[in-house]
């Protein structure tokens, strides 16, 4: 199994990319789907998996996609994986001020990471010009062509080049926080609990805690609630789901916690929420 990040981005930018397929739709994401405000690669690299995303008229595509298919997911576009038989893929997040890196291993039951790490984007400004570049072919309707391929191989070999470089950053501490956030934003309708988080980015448990608390003056579990609880609104708002369905979704185990959590948020219940907001759209 697959555990090196320098090896798989090598053979990656080394090997011809199997299939390349781009997702640019920003409109709502469906259930399930994955929808964040920063461009993302997906890379099988053990294990196949059906993927759906839309393309830019938005054209819902269904693909089952195979080891060394790339998909290229446009900042604020979604892509919604349909896991059913256990797979290894390598994940590219390329943020503003940081690209994060991560292997992750889905078992059939549960997702186990495998290796992580965050690098500066720093010096010369290439990756931020190749992902301009690709926003424009892909809203030309151009992805497919001989250069959208170029241009995906230079992005993972700039990303593999800053991850050679191991620039040294005048604060890890705050980048690493970010990372991390960074992750939790993307993540968090899956069962990710600190015990995982900490694996995910070789720290101690009590060391994210120490994180969240000094760089961003908010407990773990008081952040990924509070995201949570934003996504859950959205649902309300947009979907026909019982309480127990949208708790789920939002990533609440417990429907009885995640009411509590609502009410203590909004200082309304989740169906008292749905009703207000529909009565304020009538009354327009």
């Amino acid at each position: 199994m697959t555990t090196n990040l320098k090896n798989a981005l090598t053979q990656l930018t080394n090997k011809q990319i199997n299939h390349l397929y781009f997702a640019n739709n920003q409109q709502t994401a469906p259930l399930h789907a994955y929808q964040v405000d920063f461009p993302r690669i997906e890379v099988i690299i053990e294990g196949q998996q059906l993927m759906q995303w839309a393309d830019s008229n938005g054209k819902i595509m269904t693909q089952q996609l195979e080891v060394n298919d790339l998909l290229y997911i446009t900042a604020n576009s979604w892509n919604k994986p349909i896991r059913t038989t256990p797979i290894t893929w390598l994940n590219i997040l390329f943020g503003k001020q940081q690209i994060g890196i991560s292997i992750v291993y889905w078992d059939g039951n549960q997702l186990i990471p495998l290796a992580q790490t965050n690098i500066p984007r720093r010096g010369p400004r290439v990756g931020t010009f190749i992902i301009q570049a690709l926003s424009e072919l892909t809203w030309q309707n151009q992805p497919q062509t001989q250069t959208g391929y170029y241009l995906i191989q230079s992005l993972l070999s700039n990303t593999l080049d800053l991850l050679n470089a191991d620039i040294k950053t005048a604060s890890k501490t705050t980048s690493l926080f970010e990372a991390i956030r960074q992750y939790i934003d993307t993540h968090f309708r899956e069962d990710i609990s600190r015990e995982f988080l900490a694996k995910m980015f070789y720290i101690s448990p009590n060391y994210l805690s120490y994180l969240f608390k000094n760089e961003g003056k908010i407990g773990l579990n008081e952040y990924l609630n509070h995201i949570r609880i934003e996504y859950a609104k959205s649902l309300l708002k947009d979907y026909d789901l019982n309480v127990k369905e949208i708790s789920l979704e939002a990533g609440f185990k417990d429907s009885n916690y995640f009411c509590r959590i609502f009410r203590k948020k909004t200082e309304r219940t989740p169906t008292e929420y749905r009703r207000q907001y529909h009565s304020k759209l009538s009354e327009k």
